[in-house]
């Protein structure tokens, strides 16, 4: 275990140094590594760490989402409004539309299927997105018109909405009776994971107040609530449940609220934390790539997934109709809002392993969405924002305040 671990880290690293150095996202390196690794090529990543994979990609998810919240202001997502909200959900159901009309015209599925196929694809990677974004509010591109912050809090609430769908959809493809209350679960789990999540924030800002301890230390217990948090969640088997990741990210939300300097400082931490999670994550997300699922089927495939995109892409567009921003600034909004992985990489054997017919084709097409919409978007917006967004002059103070 301990061998494979010190592999996926050296050589994660050097294969993600590598790729900057060719002008390609670091995270490139990181899920080529998983796939060399991995037990579909080499075979060296120890089949113990194999077994909490989904465990350990989820910690490193919540140490990120925890560093948003704490990077976010909620006073430029109160001027971000009605889009905000909006790119939570429209994107993916534009997404999930665009497979169920495309999908059966490329393989051999129904439409109950396709949409399935959709369930897992309509999903952003919070993971891809949120530290291309938090480098953007650091570095003080588009901050005035909440451009990183809008794309950063539609993206971690996406989710959300594509698995609640994914839940309901499946259950149909199994011949389950869905009730009204599936749907409501939806706008609930949000609204219920928001109002956990900044009670747990504004009590442990009450508690820092009062009790002086090192960062570090606040650090663990901000960590191991949101670990409960998740746990909980997990274990909620009735029909109303509540977004613990929603909830994760609002903790960080209470604490930039209630207790600012000390929210600078923990998120600080937590991107020291992040060198080695962001490793993690995507040398496991890689590692779950068969690359005999994405040979087969390929040419489709990729077809399916940029097919798609388009109507993604639209459903960015509508949402940020009658906003200030600017064709530019859109622009970089439909691109922020492309990569896939965490989501895919989680729930994309599902299916498979429920023994519905359409498994096989819904792992080889998240799979190839990974592989192509992961490293294109995080490559897009590194290459854009500089482009595409005004600097506000905010990323000189916070690297004079660190």
């Amino acid at each position: 275990m301990l061998l494979s671990v010190s592999l996926m880290l050296l050589m994660g690293m050097f294969l993600g140094w590598l790729c900057k150095k060719l002008k390609l996202p670091s995270l490139l390196g990181m899920m080529l590594t998983g796939i060399i690794l991995g037990p579909y090529v080499l075979n060296l990543i120890d089949v113990s760490i194999l077994n909490i994979s989904a465990d350990l990609r989820k910690i490193a998810l919540i140490i990120i989402l925890t560093r948003a919240g704490l990077t976010l202001d909620l006073n430029d997502l109160k001027k971000v409004g009605r889009p905000a909200v909006l790119m939570c959900f429209v994107p993916a159901a534009f997404e999930i539309i665009g497979m169920i009309i495309l999908a059966p015209k490329l393989f051999d599925v129904s439409i109950l299927e396709a949409a399935v196929i959709g369930a897992v694809v309509g999903a952003v990677s919070p993971a891809v997105i949120v530290p291309k974004m938090i480098k953007l509010i650091e570095e003080g591109y588009g901050i005035n018109k909440g451009i990183p912050q809008l794309v950063l809090a539609g993206a971690s609430v996406d989710d959300v909405f594509v698995i609640v769908l994914f839940t309901v959809i499946t259950g149909l493809a199994q011949g389950e009776r869905i009730s009204v209350l599936s749907f409501v679960n939806i706008p609930v789990s949000i609204c219920l994971g928001i109002a956990l999540g900044f009670l747990s924030g504004f009590l442990l800002s009450k508690f820092f107040a009062k009790v002086h301890i090192r960062d570090t230390v606040k650090v663990i217990i901000i960590l191991s609530i949101s670990f409960v948090l998740v746990t909980i969640e997990d274990n909620i088997t009735g029909v109303i449940t509540f977004s613990a990741l929603v909830s994760v990210m609002c903790i960080g939300l209470a604490m930039q609220k209630y207790r600012k300097e000390v929210s600078f400082r923990l998120s600080l931490k937590f991107n020291k934390l992040w060198v080695c999670a962001e490793i993690l994550l995507f040398v496991l997300v890689g590692a779950t790539v068969d690359l005999h699922y994405v040979t087969d089927a390929a040419l489709s495939a990729i077809l399916l997934i940029f097919g798609v995109l388009c109507f993604r892409l639209l459903g960015v567009f509508l949402c940020l109709l009658r906003t200030k921003l600017s064709l530019k600034e859109r622009l970089f909004c439909m691109i922020a809002y492309m990569p896939k992985a965490t989501v895919q990489a989680a729930i994309g054997g599902v299916p498979l392993a429920m023994g519905l017919a359409c498994g096989n084709i819904v792992l080889t097409i998240a799979v190839m969405a990974i592989l192509i919409t992961a490293p294109l978007g995080a490559f897009l917006i590194e290459l854009t924002y500089k482009k595409l967004l005004k600097y506000d002059g905010m990323g000189v103070r916070l690297r004079e305040t660190s």
